[in-house]
């Protein structure tokens, strides 16, 4: 049974109400009085829900056993500023990073960017879209069990999110041309806070890459091959990952 998000605050003593989306659902997959589901607040709350009724539009449901559990958060952040990539390519890319543990994801528009979001024309477009990826979140971490929802931040321009982003951690621009590969500098660093840049379709331009580098970023390569920005992200992700993974550190101890 997958995990339904149920926004809270949460009650034990009363029952919650549903809303239109998880009485939809649970239309759907036939779930009759009196059978319970697994839910979420999307803030690492989670919790056994009983049915009690459900009409066209609400339900409503008991609540028990209500706790925290964040056991697939990792204790580093993964940011991912992602180049704005045309098409369907974001969708993909915000589904993906969450099913493979990034934290935050920063939509950036570059020079190559085909989509162009920053405008003040463009603010009606850029908030529908920051809302129907804000919906993928949701759907992503209902499918691969997360239970702290992953934030997209505002879209910005490459070089303003270089200068809103002065918090330490360790920062990668990945680069085909790079001669310094991920995987060395992972191994280099104990897990820490990370940015991950990935730059859109025709990746950064070399005058984006001296200004990362400027701003403290290390170009790095993922190896021989050149990948679509809707696979390096994940792939990127998941090299973090199978380095910093406990077994891996403990390992190396």
């Amino acid at each position: 049974m997958p995990q339904f998000y149920l926004p809270g605050p949460w009650e034990s003593q009363k029952p919650t109400t549903l809303t239109a989306e998880v009485a939809h659902h649970l239309r759907v997959r036939r779930i009759q009085a009196g059978e319970s589901f697994p839910v979420f607040d999307g803030k690492g709350q989670v919790a056994q829900a009983e049915l009690l009724s459900l009409t066209a539009k609400t339900g409503q449901v008991q609540l028990s056993n209500i706790h925290a559990d964040t056991h697939r958060e990792t204790t580093y952040a993964i940011t991912l500023a992602q180049g704005l990539a045309g098409g369907d390519k974001m969708d993909w890319i915000v589904e993906k990073a969450v099913e493979t543990g990034a934290q935050i994801i920063a939509p950036m528009q570059c020079e190559r960017s085909v989509l162009k979001l920053t405008r003040s024309s463009d603010q009606d477009r850029a908030q529908k879209r920051l809302a129907h990826w804000e919906g993928i979140v949701q759907a992503a971490c209902e499918q691969c069990d997360r239970t702290v929802f992953a934030s997209i931040e505002p879209i910005q321009t490459f070089d303003a999110y270089l200068k809103s982003n002065p918090k330490p951690a360790l920062k990668l621009l990945l680069s085909p041309d790079a001669i310094k590969s991920m995987h060395s500098v992972l191994m280099e660093n104990s897990p820490q806070d990370i940015i991950l840049m990935i730059g859109p379709e025709g990746g950064h331009s070399p005058e984006e890459e001296a200004q990362a580098q400027a701003a403290g970023y290390q170009l790095v390569s993922l190896g021989e091959r050149v990948l679509r920005t809707e696979t390096a992200g994940t792939v990127a992700i998941t090299t973090v990952h199978s380095i910093w993974s406990p077994e891996m550190q403990n390992r190396l101890k």
